[in-house]
């Protein structure tokens, strides 16, 4: 059986989304962030010792990162759905946005947060987070252009992977320039899905206002 070991507000609510996407049978597994510190509760660090979110276990399998968990879940049980064949150019721009949306969209965004709890807002950083958040979402911005999905105009798990960069991003910095960006997020909110995701995962407070 799959379980979702889910922390409320946080990176997991877009496995659920994907399995609601592919009406998979599974499980959900919650956990709520401490009140005061915000941290996940030290009980996740039992299904994996890093103690985050998301965490994926199907039998004796435990997958960590939200890229390897949809690609796991896409690839064991999608048949076929929500990718591109294997060999195809396509795939390899799936892969390429399965990878970017942690490993560099998330970076400025990251620094974004934690510098503004530092006593001076990180005020001699900034300039240079703002220029990174700039340069990465006008890149998601350019590549949504003409179009309404990262891989080949079709939605796919590298959609999935990339919503929780277009719903953090106007918390933390204006989308104002970025509209391709901002009909995205608006996009990903109204599919049905999404929506019995958001009613499965309880708190998240990223989704739609």
């Amino acid at each position: 059986m799959l379980t979702v070991h889910h922390l409320n507000n946080s990176r997991s609510q877009r496995v659920l989304w994907l399995m609601e996407e592919l009406e998979l049978d599974y499980d959900i597994k919650r956990y709520q962030r401490d009140p005061e510190t915000n941290l996940a509760p030290p009980e996740l660090e039992a299904v994996h010792p890093l103690g985050k979110s998301p965490v994926l276990t199907d039998g004796e399998c435990t997958v960590i990162e939200s890229g390897a968990i949809i690609d796991y879940v896409l690839r064991i049980h999608g048949n076929g759905r929500l990718r591109p064949p294997e060999g195809s150019a396509a795939h390899e721009a799936y892969l390429q946005w399965l990878h970017y949306a942690e490993g560099s969209a998330m970076l400025p965004l990251m620094l974004k947060m934690y510098t503004a709890r530092l006593p001076d807002g990180g005020e001699a950083l900034q300039p240079r987070i703002d220029g990174e958040l700039d340069r990465h979402l006008g890149y998601l911005d350019g590549a949504l252009a003409g179009g309404e999905w990262f891989v080949d105009d079709t939605f796919s798990g590298a959609d999935i992977q990339l919503s929780f960069v277009a719903e953090i991003a106007p918390l933390l910095y204006s989308l104002a320039h970025f509209p391709n960006l901002a009909a995205f997020r608006e996009r990903i909110q109204a599919r049905p899905a999404y929506r019995r995701a958001l009613e499965k995962g309880g708190d998240y407070a990223f989704g739609p206002g």
